[in-house]
């Protein structure tokens, strides 16, 4: 059993008088621990008919058997950030010993999760982060660190680790694919001498943009050997535009969803993308959460037992699930979001 799991300690029993006996007395057996009460882990998704959070559902429901606590799912069947205020209302009413959120808009929660944690209750942020003060941990999927160095990495596998690539990415001012972007350019200085980057172009985050800018580095840098495509509705609009030039040496990567590039992927003009295991993200906040309640998972912590997941890093007030997952043609068809 990992760290997560409640560990029973024995009361130690009070020392009496001690007094002469005339015979060795046999010691008074230790009572059996009182288990404790099963905890009641509340988990809330974005969108609970989002086929994104049904996967993540799936591995919550998977660590909640293992780790013996009851599991309640519930949350917007859209985005929709007043109907996460009144679950959170109802599981603080309901006296529930954990709350773990995928939050949708930071200033509208925060206020609600503040008046959980005053009652007692333990508050985890998985897959969208709240205020931090509003939360004791968030539950973090993937860092900018590993899902650039994993995308620099499998650009280079794929072309050799050698020649041009370009990249796609949501928008010139996103800061997250800006932070991706820092590490694909250190990691391509610090290991591929070989490979040479030579556009970076926004889709403002639309499948149709993505395909025109896709054309244009076609005809612009014909040399290039690989798209990397950085936002989810990019990876297919890159590889309509490659499947449409007929040109089988280019190759097209990216960050996205398995749904929306399983056909190119089997069609071998997608490699792989990257993202996080869904499953083990809803695997790993359910057996944080019960850490948090057992008192297993504290401030100052470094790492944190997950079950099937071994050890994990803690860093500060975020648990990192680990390494993005790579989804190609052997494993796209395990995964429907």
């Amino acid at each position: 059993a990992g760290n997560w799991m409640l560990v029973s300690r024995l009361a130690p029993v009070a020392a009496g008088p001690v007094v002469a006996a005339p015979a060795p007395v046999a010691a008074p057996t230790a009572p059996e621990p009182t288990p404790a009460a099963r905890p009641t882990i509340a988990l809330m998704p974005k969108n609970k008919g989002d086929a994104y959070f049904v996967s993540c559902r799936l591995g919550a429901e998977e660590a909640a058997q293992e780790a013996n606590v009851e599991l309640l799912w519930d949350g917007p069947t859209q985005p929709d950030a007043s109907k996460q205020n009144e679950v959170v209302e109802a599981w603080i009413t309901r006296g529930v010993d954990a709350i773990a959120v995928s939050v949708e808009n930071q200033a509208a929660i925060s206020t609600v999760l503040r008046k959980a944690r005053q009652r007692g209750i333990k508050v985890v942020t998985w897959d969208a982060d709240s205020e931090k003060d509003a939360r004791d941990y968030f539950i973090n999927q993937a860092t900018a660190e590993g899902i650039g160095q994993t995308l620099m990495d499998e650009a280079a596998r794929v072309m050799g680790e050698r020649g041009e690539f370009a990249i796609i990415s949501a928008s010139l001012t996103a800061s997250n694919q800006n932070d991706w972007i820092k590490v694909i350019r250190a990691r391509l200085a610090e290991r591929y001498p070989n490979i040479t980057l030579k556009t970076i172009e926004p889709s403002d985050d639309k499948r149709d943009l993505a395909f025109r800018k896709a054309q244009d580095i076609l005809a612009a840098h014909p040399n290039v050997k690989l798209i990397m495509a950085i936002a989810a509705p990019a990876v297919p609009g890159a590889a309509e535009a490659v499947q449409q030039s007929g040109r089988a040496d280019v190759k097209v990567i990216g960050l996205s969803l398995p749904n929306l590039c399983r056909t190119f992927i089997k069609d071998g003009v997608v490699d792989c993308i990257v993202l996080w295991n869904t499953v083990d993200l809803g695997y790993l906040t359910v057996l944080a959460s019960k850490a948090l309640v057992t008192g297993d998972l504290q401030p100052g912590a470094t790492s944190l037992a997950a079950g099937r997941l071994g050890t994990l890093e803690v860093a500060g007030d975020e648990v990192l699930l680990g390494k993005p997952f790579v989804f190609n043609a052997s494993n796209i068809d395990d995964f429907d979001f």
